[in-house]
């Protein structure tokens, strides 16, 4: 099924465009690279926070209101990207797992960032000082693992036969 999607999408007008300017895809994937780079950074600014380790002295919603844009614009201009790249070679991400485990742990990794957004509030302090539980520190550095695994993922989209074997399609 979505073999046959991609098939027909390298097709289409966009995507013969998007194939046919030469510095396009490496510039797209480098706009990219940089985008999941600022992202990274800022969940991990966060993350640091939350845990305790960096920026232990400011608020909580301090650094949150210095990285949150950050994070959020990364993404949307990683997100176009993306959606570009994939029009500009749909056949060789659709038939990948890596692709496929990159998309399933980017929507985990989206609504994990969206929960902490909300549900990160001053009010969920377990302590005057500003600390968080134990449980809320292990979900920030679970979205850090998360992050490094989407990250390989990326990566490993253009050696998926090398990588996953005979579960490459």
């Amino acid at each position: 099924m979505f073999r046959d999607f991609a098939e027909w999408l390298q097709t289409t007008g966009i995507s013969v465009k998007v194939q046919s300017i030469t510095w396009l895809i490496p510039v797209l994937q480098s706009i990219h690279i940089l985008m999941i780079g600022i992202v990274f950074v800022s969940s991990l600014m966060i993350t640091l926070r939350v845990v305790g380790s960096m920026r232990a002295d400011e608020p909580f919603a301090t650094v949150w209101g210095r990285f949150a844009p950050w994070m959020w614009s990364g993404l949307v201009v990683m997100a176009l990207t993306g959606l570009v790249l994939i029009i500009g070679e749909p056949v060789r991400e659709f038939s990948s797992v890596s692709f496929w485990l990159k998309m399933s742990l980017l929507a985990i990794s989206l609504t994990s960032i969206f929960v902490f957004g909300r549900t990160l509030r001053p009010e969920m302090l377990t302590s005057a000082t500003g600390e968080f539980s134990t449980g809320r520190k292990a979900a920030a550095l679970a979205t850090v693992v998360l992050w490094l695994a989407i990250i390989f993922l990326g990566r490993a989209i253009a050696y998926d036969a090398a990588v996953w074997g005979h579960l490459h399609t």
